[in-house]
């Protein structure tokens, strides 16, 4: 294979100059050896999007490695220091379980104080939703947590929040990408650390965290008297370890089962092809051990820990995963009951939930007189609304439907450390009422309806996918939709053109959100159906919610199949298959 010159002149640059041995080494390695991996490594410079770097780590400017992490890290200093003209600049950080994690932490922690800002670095990993916690306790100008999420073991990622505690949102994120763009090179990055501007950190805001996490609890009493119901948890070799077994005892939950074959943090993930909990094999462990003590609930988070799966004993006794909408739901609804029964309803309280996530959780507050607030996808949306709506209205609780919750406001980012508290309350609730949680979510759509929603993604590899993908988009907005499943489109949202219009008479009117490549269609049987390209892949995703009365408990197997019947005649109806 011919290597492109452009691609080979950068890649040459790296055996040269500033760059370590090493590096220099490995990349004269590619050139002489691995055209293909050499490619990939340097035929683009790895992206700082909207929420900072994510990539395959190793050589290259495709790459995570000390560079883009220097550069990005330079470009973010930078926009500090225009932002906060003549203050003493503070920033948190933190890193997950995954190889290089605390690697790529120092550096940044380096970089960051030659360039005389205050660096806050915890001494060991550490959840995401701490790092949150710790920019509004330690008052930081912003954090950075090091950590790829869910993805595959050879990915770091490099994740900017700002001063509120939330992650980069208009026009801070732009603005940081323009200043990392306009780095020429690693010689306009300052590596040559200065010390005593990093200080360490760790219990102490460990236990101020905790403590707050603590404060949340609704109903201590009823824990007390459930304290011995049985939790299996999993960290999945990831940061939850380090606070989910603190947080749940200090709560007063006595008989938490870890599964102690993943409790290690461990960057390869190796007892799991993917350290995902929305998948069902990440969990495989815990189940087992959940069937083996007949456990009440099991928990399995992410690597970052700010994701949570959930599983609970269905109306058959057998171990069910929740998705992410049902516990959301379950959540929600145990929430509101609880403020209510504790008359702490005031008419100023509210919920937030994204675009794509259940209907059933804005039902639920507004039949108990909570508001409840549609965000984009992404839980810096959420984050925006706690800052629009602090000391006027009062954020009970929030979530989306790919597992990620927050109860509180002192945290500004989902929350698996507060979920896994707050759910095992919920679930300690429904004992004390003769209920499981599963009994909790039947109650719950005999009352409010039975909601059932899926997700289809399409990946269209290549360029010509990705005009695929933008030819879909532009004929659904401009082509009038027939019937799906026999139900007219009654009502269609475009985020894109920040507009709904209401196919009945006519009327179109603005929705009040930035501006997103996402379509909702409302049909009149009450489906929604929401069409969503992926921002860094080559996917279009769609999201299908539709519902039905559940007339009683013993007709859930039979109307769960007719939810699930009716998605897929949707999905035929729009020839998806």
């Amino acid at each position: 294979m011919t290597v492109d010159p452009t691609i080979l002149e950068k890649a040459t640059t790296w055996t040269q100059g500033n760059f370590d041995s090493e590096t220099k080494n490995q990349v004269r390695n590619l050139i002489e050896n691995d055209t293909n991996e050499l490619i990939d490594a340097f035929y683009r410079n790895l992206e700082f999007g909207t929420g900072g770097l994510r990539g395959i780590m190793g050589v290259g400017t495709n790459r995570m490695n000390k560079y883009t992490l220097g550069m990005a890290t330079q470009g973010l200093a930078n926009y500090l220091k225009l932002m906060f003209i003549n203050e003493t600049i503070k920033v948190a950080i933190a890193y997950d379980s995954r190889n290089n994690s605390e690697y790529f932490a120092k550096i940044t922690a380096e970089v960051l104080s030659a360039n005389n800002i205050k660096v806050y670095l915890f001494e060991e990993l550490r959840p995401t939703p701490e790092l949150s916690f710790a920019i509004r306790h330690l008052g930081c100008n912003s954090g950075i947590v090091i950590t790829a999420s869910h993805n595959p073991k050879e990915y770091n990622g490099y994740k900017v929040y700002w001063n509120d505690g939330g992650q980069l949102i208009n026009p801070h994120d732009e603005n940081v990408i323009d200043e990392v763009n306009k780095i020429g090179g690693i010689d306009d990055v300052k590596f040559n650390s200065i010390p005593e501007n990093i200080i360490m950190i760790g219990n102490e805001v460990d236990d101020a965290y905790l403590q707050k996490v603590k404060s949340l609890s609704l109903n201590p009493s009823i824990i007390e008297k459930q304290k011995n119901l049985k939790i299996v948890y999993t960290s999945i070799h990831g940061t939850g370890i380090t606070l989910v077994p603190k947080a749940l005892d200090l709560f007063g939950f006595k008989n938490v089962n870890i599964v102690e074959e993943q409790a290690k943090p461990d960057g390869n993930f190796s007892t799991v092809k993917s350290p995902n909990p929305e998948e069902s094999a990440a969990l495989n462990l815990a189940l087992e051990k959940a069937k083996l003590i007949d456990a009440d609930i099991l928990f399995g988070t992410d690597p970052d820990a700010d994701r949570v799966g959930v599983a609970v004993k269905n109306h058959h006794n057998e171990f069910a995963l929740l998705n992410g909408n049902q516990t959301a739901s379950i959540l929600i609804y145990y929430l509101i009951n609880a403020w209510k029964e504790n008359n702490k309803i005031t008419g100023k309280e509210f919920i937030v939930k994204t675009i794509v996530t259940s209907e059933l959780l804005k039902d639920i507050a507004l039949k108990n007189h909570v508001a409840s607030y549609d965000v984009l996808t992404g839980f810096k949306y959420i984050a925006d609304i706690i800052k629009q709506k602090e000391g006027k209205e009062i954020f009970i609780g929030g979530g989306e439907e790919s597992y990620g919750y927050l109860v509180g406001d002192f945290v500004r980012d989902k929350d698996a450390v507060i979920s896994c508290c707050m759910i095992s309350e919920a679930a300690a609730w429904a004992a004390s009422k003769g209920k499981t949680m599963f009994d909790l979510l039947i109650e719950i759509y005999l009352e409010y309806g039975f909601y059932k929603e899926s997700l289809l993604s399409i990946t269209k590899k290549g360029k010509d996918g990705a005009e695929e993908i933008q030819n879909m988009m532009q004929e659904y907005r401009t082509k009038p939709l027939p019937p799906i499943n026999g139900s007219e489109v009654i009502l269609v949202k475009d985020y894109e053109l920040q507009q709904q219009k209401d196919l009945t008479n006519g009327m179109i009117t603005k929705i009040d959100l930035p501006k997103s490549n996402v379509l909702q269609f409302y049909l009149k049987d009450g489906s929604l159906i929401t069409v969503r390209p992926s921002g860094t892949e080559p996917k279009i995703k769609f999201y299908f919610g539709v519902k039905t009365e559940l007339k009683s408990a013993d007709q859930f197997d039979i109307t769960n199949n007719l939810l699930d019947e009716k998605i897929e005649k949707i999905i035929v109806s729009m020839k998806l298959r």
